[in-house]
């Protein structure tokens, strides 16, 4: 499950365990056109199309269990692992585009290729069960994994990669990563879902946005109102991609006209990111 992981964040979900969450992010009103501003193709260096999702697209998020296809959104971001080609396919016929979210910066024991990381570079569990921090220093061991996953989702048949957790160096990881091993990782990430075809989106991490800007083609963020960091969004929006947002205890009432401002694709998940939405 994709998630900000601060210890904050981590005391947060002790905190909502016991109760419902309040809240929604922005978006558009469902009606946005696959083949126009949210779903148009733009070539690569390399002569081939990705799909560049727009400032405004509405979407939706559901990380928990195989995707519910009821949501009258164009952008549909659900787990890699836990949903096959014939579910991609499915949304794809209904005009959906669809992300494919891994986790690319934590080991997770429940994943079918868990047993191809080498001790060597798990680290600190991260505070979410069955999690361990990743050693993104060791490009030779993780390229050959992350591109295996990576071709996962190209041949399910996915548009677009949300790859999870690339701000470790912000983290107690039990690694001594820098900033720029960070910076070094992510592009690598960026280059492999590139190399197939996949549009890929840059989650949370804003410290590094003007360096980053130019390898993602949308972002993906948690709780940027919360800790009042929406505007720090805007090179994306500015540059014409995608700003996928959601809030999980903010009320629509506290954000959500920011949002629309700033043209954000804002709506409320609970922490869960079950099939329940609720769109600016």
């Amino acid at each position: 499950m994709t998630r900000r992981t601060t210890l904050a964040y981590v005391t947060l979900l002790a905190a909502l365990a016991a109760s419902a969450l309040t809240g929604c992010t922005g978006g558009t009103d469902g009606t946005d056109r696959p083949s126009d501003a949210p779903g148009s193709q733009d070539p690569t260096a390399a002569g081939e199309a990705r799909w560049k999702p727009r400032p405004g697209v509405a979407w939706q998020w559901q990380l928990d269990g195989r995707v519910d296809p009821s949501a009258d959104v164009p952008v549909y971001d659900i787990d890699g692992f836990e949903n096959s080609a014939a579910d991609v396919a499915r949304l794809h016929r209904d005009g959906r585009k669809v992300i494919c979210y891994i986790n690319v910066g934590a080991w997770e024991d429940f994943r079918p290729d868990a047993d191809t990381f080498p001790r060597s570079v798990l680290g600190e569990r991260n505070g979410w069960a069955g999690e361990r921090w990743l050693d993104i220093r060791r490009l030779d061991v993780l390229r050959p994994i992350m591109e295996r996953r990576f071709d996962m989702c190209r041949d399910k048949g996915f548009d677009a990669v949300e790859p999870d957790l690339v701000e470790g160096y912000g983290n107690h990881t039990g690694f001594p990563l820098t900033a720029d091993d960070q910076l070094r990782f992510n592009r690598v990430i960026a280059d492999i879902a590139h190399e197939r075809g996949l549009s890929v989106g840059l989650k949370n991490d804003l410290p590094q946005i003007p360096q980053l800007l130019d390898h993602f083609d949308f972002a993906v963020n948690e709780e940027c109102a919360q800790y009042d960091e929406c505007a720090e969004l805007t090179p994306f929006i500015e540059a014409g991609k995608a700003v996928l947002h959601v809030e999980y205890t903010e009320p629509r009432s506290s954000f959500c006209a920011e949002s629309r401002r700033l043209k954000l694709s804002s709506m409320v998940k609970r922490l869960e990111l079950g099939v329940w939405r609720r769109p600016c």
